[in-house]
């Protein structure tokens, strides 16, 4: 057993802005990822954060974006209190060292870009790598400080929580990890647990996420007695990239935002007949209108054209599209970029206050596995590497103020009655057969049927798996689909539940939008409340 004063599961910015704001306390950390410190979502981001910096901008202006995005389900308190503490979060990372693009003439000194949905010029980035600047510039300082303990190439099986194994202690206290290369599954102690294992792209066939995406903080929180809110809300970026060598390639929304139109094969504009704010339009719009016109017209990608721009604008500003597009055979100064929608950000998670605490006691949760209320029925571009900070910090002033606890002993992971796997081909073949119908069934528009299909294969297979689970050894690829095939099953019920179209989930069987905005909440059968609640909307 490794006992440490906290456990950090994830190595994206929420993960760990919040080991180093921890160790810095004098706090033992260990932080686990399942791939190296740097592979993760937040490095993939593209286009910046989102905050409130420049003098002609406002708080409220950054509010009303937010909750225009979100089509009546952001929780207008945990929104402001995001936006409000925007410019800290930023001025943290510039004491930190991020290499935020520069503008002389700006009164900030930073260059502040514009994307779908935000009214004012507040995105500041880093080119077009922000998300790769910011998480090199943290990675070196977590490397290097001394009660930061990295457990690379890790992934948790499972939380150990109190109620569940009859100790006097009913939350969390610990996890029990598999050292992927070891191949063997270690117990982990510690007095505080907090999920940043990011969102469940890769539930999708097509998506933008790193391989990692797999809604492990998901599925263990809800093994563990969470509630989990808006699963059905999966935003599809719009943009990117179609070509056969070019998996997961996301075009960012500054693109757009810098003057980017959407062109049909012919070259004609259609963004203006779906929208009066076209290209403009928040993600959810614009992704519907490509997936209308890909349908309507039975085409394979639409076009992104950005040529009419001068080059050295377009250089300077998005090097590295330019750069990766040009490998490709595509010169985006003198033609236009195919694209199509892809899965890239789970607005629903696991239900956390505003000091990212879950249901659970010492269990947290921070960044893209959470649901905080800030994005509704839609993320606004940007804000999410912003919420990342501000629950970071957040949930550090909360673990801080923690009175010390004692923790048990804890028993070790029991392989006694199993044996290894027989036939991997089972996980490979069950992990293909989820993506597909999910991106089928439950993608950007969905009905009654295809969610009543979907709900019926992910039973079958989640019988399979379970099976599989009980009878052979743990390894990277079950514990992945395991967690998978359950963050479908809440996607398609949280779904199924919802009887209206608003933001990024549209039915084609309830059209309109109801009245009252209402945020769909899953309890699990059993909990640590006590109750004997199937999943339902509470």
């Amino acid at each position: 057993m490794q006992t440490y004063d906290a456990l950090v599961l994830g190595s994206g910015l929420a993960g760990q802005a919040l080991a180093l704001r921890l160790a810095e306390a004098g706090r033992q950390v260990a932080l686990v990822t399942k791939q190296k410190l740097e592979d993760s979502a937040s490095s993939w981001a593209q286009g910046g954060v989102a905050a409130v910096l420049d003098s002609e901008d406002s708080v409220e202006a950054h509010l009303r974006d937010t909750l225009i995005a979100g089509a009546g389900l952001c929780d207008p308190d945990a929104t402001r209190f995001v936006v409000e503490n925007g410019r800290r979060a930023i001025e943290w990372l510039i004491g930190r060292g991020v290499p935020f693009t520069r503008d002389e003439q700006s009164a900030l000194g930073y260059h502040l870009t514009r994307e779908g949905g935000h009214s004012h010029r507040r995105i500041v980035h880093v080119a077009d790598a922000t998300g790769s600047a910011i998480q090199t510039t943290l990675t070196g300082q977590v490397k290097t400080h001394p009660n930061i303990h990295i457990f690379e190439r890790h992934i948790a099986v499972d939380l150990i929580v109190g109620w569940k194994l009859g100790l006097p202690e009913t939350g969390c206290v610990g996890a029990y990890v598999l050292d992927i290369e070891a191949d063997r599954v270690h117990t982990f102690a510690s007095p505080v647990v907090v999920l940043a294992t990011g969102g469940a792209g890769k539930v999708y066939l097509y998506t933008t996420n790193p391989d990692t995406a797999t809604g492990d903080g998901i599925a263990m929180a809800w093994r563990a007695g969470c509630r989990v809110g808006n699963m059905e809300f999966i935003q599809f970026h719009p943009t990117c990239l179609y070509h056969p060598h070019a998996k997961s390639f996301l075009i960012t929304e500054a693109m757009r935002g810098e003057g980017g139109l959407l062109r049909l094969p012919d070259g004609e504009r259609f963004m203006p007949a779906h929208d009066e704010r076209a290209e403009l339009a928040p993600r959810d719009v614009v992704a519907r209108a490509i997936d209308y016109e890909m349908k309507k017209r039975g085409l394979d990608c639409v076009y992104l054209d950005v040529s009419h721009k001068p080059a050295d604008f377009l250089i300077a500003h998005f090097p590295n599209i330019h750069a990766r597009c040009l490998e490709l055979g595509v010169d985006i100064t003198r033609e236009p970029i195919p694209v199509v929608p892809a899965a890239h950000y789970t607005c629903g998670g696991v239900k956390v206050d505003r000091r990212a605490r879950t249901d659970v006691d010492a269990l947290y949760a921070i960044g893209e596995t959470t649901y905080t209320g800030l994005h509704g029925a839609n993320r606004l571009a940007s804000n999410s590497l912003l919420e990342c900070l501000v629950y970071a910090e957040a949930a550090a002033h909360d673990i801080l103020s923690r009175p010390k606890a004692t923790l048990p002993d804890l028993p070790d992971w029991d392989e006694s009655r199993v044996t290894d796997a027989d036939e991997e081909v089972v996980i490979a073949h069950n992990w293909d057969e989820l993506r597909r119908f999910m991106w089928d069934y439950v993608g950007i528009v969905r009905t009654n049927k295809r969610l009543e299909r979907a709900l019926h294969r992910i039973r079958l297979l989640e019988r399979e798996i379970d099976e599989y689970y009980a009878n052979f050894r743990v390894s990277n690829d079950l514990i992945e689909l395991r967690n998978l095939v359950l963050t479908a099953h809440l996607i398609v019920r949280s779904a199924m539940q919802r009887h209206e179209s608003r933001g990024l989930h549209f039915s084609r069987d309830y059209p309109g939008s109801s009245p009252v905005a209402t945020a769909t909440l899953l309890r699990p059968r059993r909990s640590r409340l006590g109750d004997e609640l199937s999943a339902g909307t509470h």
